[in-house]
């Protein structure tokens, strides 16, 4: 009796011990999320890309110094709070150029799992495939906020730069008021907005196509296209006379967030880009409401297609 009863509590202890392995062995949500950030971070084409959005934001501000000198001091004299609102336009060019990038890490993230058939020896051990999108796109976040951060700090320092070449001093930031403050943080939000719903289109375009070749493809053209159809929204509206096309043009994401910047801030701060043909339909609301739409458009396709398609396929 004594040998069974010790038998039995050395098979319990040896289930016990099983179980605690599988447990440790077991992927952790926050270990996919360290593991996703690693990958991209060893990705060298990715540094080189950031490297080339922040030198395309310093290049607007040295373009405006090497131009408009004159015109810049006599702008900075005259009334400084709008000198210190036009040198945000660097976030403008921010959201444009750090947009492509993201898109291109976020498709190369999920693409490229899928087209070389790791995903599948992921998935078989024990991971998720919620769990998985759900580590790769808040690692992709989290790389969206570094890329703001440092273009944050880059305007600022570009911005301080070039005013203390221009006047030989920083008196000029003296004038920023509490209006001031307040436009560019919902620039600089507006900027971000723009950064997460490219990252969740590129996303939910890399899992239809389950390859980094549509992926990127398909992501990079997806805004010019978006753009180049207010041209032919245009050409409608002249043909037909029909305000219709002019309305349509207003529900388009790309043109949106070309003016995003502009709307927030009452046409306070400058935005680049095609515009909808009906700017009366476009207001801070509509905006708003237009992006939750796409975002939960995007993260629905995505969740959808990686919960019920087949990775074997």
């Amino acid at each position: 009796m004594m040998k069974e009863t010790m038998l039995s509590a050395g098979e319990r202890s040896g289930r016990e011990q099983s179980e605690v392995t599988v447990r440790m062995l077991q992927p952790h949500f926050w270990g996919l999320v360290r593991a996703e950030l690693l990958k991209l971070s060893r990705q060298w084409t990715s540094w080189i890309l950031l490297v080339l959005v922040l030198c395309f934001v310093a290049g607007v501000y040295f373009i405006e110094l090497t131009l408009g000198s004159s015109s810049l001091r006599d702008e900075l004299q005259r009334d400084p709070l709008r000198y210190l609102e036009m040198q945000l336009r660097g976030l403008d060019i921010l959201r444009v150029f750090a947009g492509v990038f993201l898109i291109v890490v976020a498709a190369r993230c999920i693409g490229l799992e899928c087209q070389l058939g790791t995903v599948r020896i992921l998935l078989a051990r024990g991971v998720g495939r919620l769990q998985l999108l759900g580590a790769k796109l808040l690692a992709l976040l989290l790389v969206g906020v570094l890329t703001l951060a440092l273009g944050i700090v880059e305007v600022a320092i570009c911005s301080c730069l070039l005013t203390l070449l221009q006047a030989g001093n920083l008196n000029a930031l003296s004038a920023a008021n509490a209006t001031f403050w307040n436009d560019a943080g919902l620039y600089t939000l507006a900027v971000a907005s723009s950064m997460g719903i490219s990252i969740l289109m590129a996303v939910a375009l890399a899992v239809v196509g389950r390859s980094q070749t549509f992926g990127l493809s398909a992501a990079l053209g997806y805004f010019p296209a978006d753009n180049f159809l207010v041209y032919l929204l245009y050409l409608g509206f002249r043909l037909t006379n029909n305000q219709f096309w002019q309305d349509v043009s207003a529900y388009l994401l790309g043109p949106n967030l070309n003016v995003m910047g502009f709307v927030v801030t009452n046409g306070q701060l400058p935005s680049t880009g095609v515009q909808p043909l009906n700017m009366h339909l476009v207001d801070v609301r509509h905006i708003w409401l237009l992006l939750l739409v796409y975002a939960l458009v995007f993260l629905t396709i995505s969740l959808v297609l990686t919960r019920n398609r087949d990775v074997k396929e």
